[in-house]
């Protein structure tokens, strides 16, 4: 069972939801940010240290308290307005033709304690306690984090009965992805959202861990900080858009690496053999066809890579993955790179940026080889938080990610 309630948002009025919304905190750097950020962008709130000449310390107090400065600013002036009443909402994101629908709704610190809201990657104090402090101050989840449900058929019809009438937003981002915002504000469409909730057992963390768990320590620590605390007062809830699994795609995030660890490229191909399959495919990219297949790109040729039988593990929900296969067979015991969070000998690129960025990579001579993985599928990450099991770094890579600002949850 997991709570979930409607909310009174904060949102940009119609003419300037495009304006306003934008890329998460986490996908740019502050350079970035700042080029970016037209006059109404949130970006002025989320990532405030742009409004520096120089760009200021992002965790520095400043900072923080501009960012508090700006979200007031930002609803003095009817840039973001609140809702008159509790809502629910649909949100719709297409990419490539394809259109996923998920629900914004609020989430219940106390789920994510207990366990009912799922994980499958570690967070890093210090990000936990960067998003902290910006939802303390805020006294706001500014932006959302990316859950999934398991597929409910009566949750499907509601949504297909919203998405019928005209959205409230309705735009296209600079990246090319649209983006589509329907109002619930029927409080009997409410209340039966809130009560089918109740029976879905869990929620699984796709993206956003370090804001779920941040939104979680303020809501403790609200607790604490109230004698009289219920459980039902509003901070107690955090803002979370909820996609239902079928909907989801993870796409590859691939590797690269900067030596082969003091061998010859003949000699890196022959330690492979070992344990894989190994093809030349030639000058035209490879992508991985399946699951434990491989693409390798080095001195300007690609390679199929097929891990022989018996190197993995299926029937392991950690063993499984391909980003563990490469891991151990080559990155650890080829390569000698042990911890993959810390090692300056690798990188990691999002397979948004296409295998064609890999090749780039490898090309300019900034690094030495490239891999590409096959996906991580929906099923392999429930599986994973399921049985309460950690994923590798850098395993999974949602697209689109959440515009920031559509909605905005305060209390």
């Amino acid at each position: 069972m997991v709570r979930i309630k409607p909310f009174q948002g904060v949102r940009p009025p119609k003419q300037y939801a495009s304006e306003v919304a934008s890329r998460p905190y986490d996908v740019l750097n502050s350079a970035e940010a700042k080029a970016e950020a037209t006059e109404r962008s949130l970006l002025h709130i989320i990532k405030p240290e742009i409004d520096f000449d120089p760009i200021a310390d992002e965790h520095s107090e400043v900072v923080y308290q501009k960012a508090v400065e700006n979200f007031q600013l930002w609803q003095q002036r009817g840039w973001l307005e609140r809702d008159g009443k509790e809502c629910y909402y649909v949100y719709a994101q297409t990419m490539d033709g394809r259109t996923q629908y998920g629900l914004v709704m609020c989430c219940h610190f106390e789920d994510y304690l207990s366990g009912a809201i799922k994980k499958h990657e570690l967070t890093r104090p210090d990000k936990e306690e960067d998003r902290m402090i910006h939802v303390r101050n805020q006294r706001a989840n500014i932006e959302p984090v990316f859950f999934a449900y398991p597929d409910n058929a009566e949750i499907d019809a509601i949504v297909n009965r919203i998405i019928q009438a005209p959205a409230e937003y309705d735009f296209t981002a600079a990246d090319g992805f649209g983006h589509q915002l329907w109002v619930i504000d029927d409080e009997q469409t409410c209340n039966r959202i809130t009560e089918i909730f109740k029976s879905i057992p869990a929620l699984y963390v796709a993206d956003g861990h370090h804001r779920t768990a941040a939104a979680a320590r303020v809501g403790a620590e609200c607790k604490a900080n109230n004698p009289n605390h219920t459980g039902e007062e509003e901070y107690c809830y955090f803002l979370a858009v909820t996609f239902p699994e079928s909907h989801l795609r993870i796409i590859d995030y691939n590797r690269v690496v900067k030596d082969l660890n003091g061998l010859s490229s003949e000699q890196f191909l022959a330690a492979l053999d070992a344990d894989f399959v190994v093809e030349k495919v030639g000058e035209e990219i490879y992508t991985p066809s399946a699951l434990h297949n491989f693409s390798l790109y080095l001195d300007g040729c690609w390679y199929s890579l097929t891990a022989r039988e018996g190197t993995y593990d299926d029937n392991d929900p950690i063993g499984v993955l391909d980003v563990t296969v490469l891991s151990n067979l080559v990155l650890d015991k080829v390569l000698d790179i042990k911890d993959l969070r810390t090692s300056k000998r690798i990188d990691f690129v999002g397979g948004i940026r296409g295998l064609g960025e890999l090749k780039r990579r490898v090309d300019s001579g900034e690094m030495k080889a490239a891999f590409a993985l096959y996906p991580v599928s929906m099923r392999q990450l429930i599986d994973i938080a399921d049985t309460g099991n950690i994923m590798p770094p850098k395993t999974t890579w949602f697209e689109p990610k959440l515009r920031s600002g559509v909605v905005i949850h305060t209390f």
